[in-house]
């Protein structure tokens, strides 16, 4: 195989082999092909979309570059749920329980944050204890055991997707719809589960800030989890603001105790609820998403997604205590609240604008190997549509450093709007994207 003429083709609109694909991955893993060849090639799919064969290749590729999770000896349908991102996004942590309580088994594995939005392994080390690196053999042990455990990706499975998405990051090419899909897909594909349902995010808070845009993604990874036979379900959600009212760490992770325990927000609650539907759906335990929908509401009045999320905190080493009480959880020394400068209506929430604020405080990473600040974050006090009078108080941001608190302050403050009338409210699920003809 010869790297320019795969260059070549693909800047003059050329559609790529299986084969050239495949060189390319296992060539630029094993560090056969430069970076500015490598480079060259994703700016050449930048500006000349990939094809369905295309995108599916480079997704197998991917994943064969690396370790494949076995989860046969595990019972039942396998589901799995993942999140393109988003500020406030704690579902994992509510959906998940949920559906275990439910009798659908949940293997994940997740990923720290970057910019501005979370991470659920870095949300889980809040919890005081929690271990999130778990080796395979005791990763399998906890479902079988509780049917539920979430760990931390390993540089294992699917390197290739790491090194690649790596140079994506520093030659502006991450934001093309095949090459997101091929990155989540064919990590999914490698770990081990036999569904699995994605929460595509869209809005000022997501990578994807149209519908239409969050649609095409979610069908190319649905087409990808079909093709490759696992049964694959996307959600098209809204991201034009934060998701509930934490956004951070610790303070996500209470929020979703809250949650379990009757007492979140209505739109966490009611997205949570969703896409345990569909993990009901897609792992047997349910007809239809109506039916699944019934379910996952019993589960959580009833409390047994509560138990079961606090059986998967004392499983992997958490403190189930501080499912009670919240102090046992870190604590952040300041505190700063901003208030309305005017009464009406919260007519905007840039969700982007929050989650880089958050980020400001202490709560997420500009560059991987920063240190965060569990305690750190930002908490909403009014959202869009909420009425508001002069000098109420919007938000309150946490955080251990005084100075990274005041300045994510004054950023809290430029992310809302606000005026004289109420704006309309948003659909917070756009669109369900299925297979096999669900409903």
């Amino acid at each position: 195989m010869d790297m320019y003429g795969i260059i070549q083709k693909k800047r003059d609109g050329g559609t790529l082999s299986d084969g050239e694909i495949r060189y390319f991955v296992d060539a630029y893993t094993a560090g056969a092909i430069p970076d500015y060849q490598a480079a060259a090639l994703l700016m050449a799919m930048f500006f000349n979309e990939l094809s369905r064969g295309e995108i599916f290749a480079l997704t197998q590729a991917m994943r064969d570059s690396g370790d494949r999770i076995d989860l046969s000896s595990i019972k039942g349908i396998k589901v799995d749920k993942h999140s393109t991102g988003g500020v406030g996004d704690k579902t994992t942590f509510i959906a998940a329980p949920l559906a275990a309580a439910c009798g659908v088994p949940v293997a994940k594995m997740s990923g720290r944050g970057l910019g501005f939005t979370g991470g659920t392994i870095d949300k889980m080390e809040s919890i005081p204890g929690m271990r999130t690196g778990l080796g395979t053999d005791e990763f399998v042990r906890l479902v079988k055991t509780g049917s539920i455990a979430v760990t931390g990706q390993t540089g294992r499975v699917a390197p290739a997707d790491k090194k690649i998405y790596a140079l994506r990051d520093v030659t502006a090419t991450v934001d093309i719809l095949g090459l997101i899909a091929s990155s989540v897909m064919s990590k999914k594909l490698s770990s081990g589960s036999d569904a699995l349902v994605l929460d595509v995010k869209c809005g000022s808070g997501a990578f994807m800030e149209t519908v239409a845009d969050a649609e095409k993604l979610g069908r190319m990874m649905a087409d990808i989890g079909e093709a490759a036979g696992m049964e694959t379900v996307a959600l098209v959600t809204d991201m034009q603001q934060p998701l509930g009212h934490a956004v951070g760490n610790s303070i996500e992770v209470i929020e979703a105790i809250e949650t379990l325990k009757g007492r979140g927000p209505e739109d966490i609650t009611e997205l949570s609820l969703e896409l345990c539907a569909y993990m009901l759906l897609l792992g047997g335990k349910a007809s239809s998403r109506d039916e699944g929908l019934d379910k996952a509401a019993s589960a959580l009045k009833s409390g047994a997604g509560l138990a079961k999320f606090r059986s998967f905190v004392a499983g992997q080493g958490g403190d189930p205590r501080a499912i009670d009480d919240y102090g046992l959880f870190p604590q952040a020394a300041f505190a700063e609240e901003i208030k309305a400068a005017a009464g009406g209506y919260v007519t905007g929430l840039a969700a982007r604008g929050i989650g880089n604020a958050s980020r400001e405080a202490g709560a997420g990473r500009a560059a991987k190997d920063d240190i965060i600040d569990l305690a750190a974050g930002v908490q909403l006090r009014k959202k869009i549509g909420d009425p508001v009078e002069p000098g109420a108080a919007l938000a309150v941001v946490y955080g251990n450093d005084e100075m990274k608190v005041k300045g994510a302050a004054a950023a809290v403050g430029r992310a809302f709007s606000i005026g004289p009338e109420k704006p309309q409210a948003r659909r917070l699920v756009h669109a369900a994207i299925c297979g096999k003809g669900r409903p």
